[in-house]
């Protein structure tokens, strides 16, 4: 599922890094992989990921690789998020109401207790 693949890349922080230092513009992957403490073979790793998700774009030119933000991964990652935050939503203002609910009998029960012992005083 892509979902799964978008959400796995976005995981790691530096994944996350590299989708920000894009989110600027097209640019050399050496040029992404500069400020990383990492070797740029394991920065290759982590845009393969991110290129895997969808989320980034390669264009070659020459004996450069140039990389690109794509946004529509994150289009369809909000749209999940939205219906299952509407989801949620709803199924969390039941459960208030049930609690809600519960809690006016109880308190209900417990002042018809009270009235019961003193009418048997």
């Amino acid at each position: 599922m892509q979902l799964d693949h978008t959400l796995i890349a976005l995981a790691d922080q530096t994944r996350r890094s590299i989708l920000k230092h894009l989110a600027n513009g097209e640019a050399r992957v050496t040029e992404v992989a500069a400020p990383f403490p990492i070797s740029l073979n394991s920065v290759s790793k982590h845009i393969q990921l991110l290129e895997r998700a969808g989320l980034v774009r390669r264009r070659v030119s020459g004996r450069d690789h140039f990389l690109s933000l794509e946004p529509r991964p994150f289009d369809d990652l909000t749209q999940w998020m939205l219906k299952t935050r509407e989801f949620w939503s709803s199924r969390l203002d039941s459960l208030e109401a049930a609690l809600r609910a519960d809690d006016a009998i109880e308190a209900a029960s417990k002042s018809s207790k009270r009235t019961l012992k003193r009418k048997r005083k």
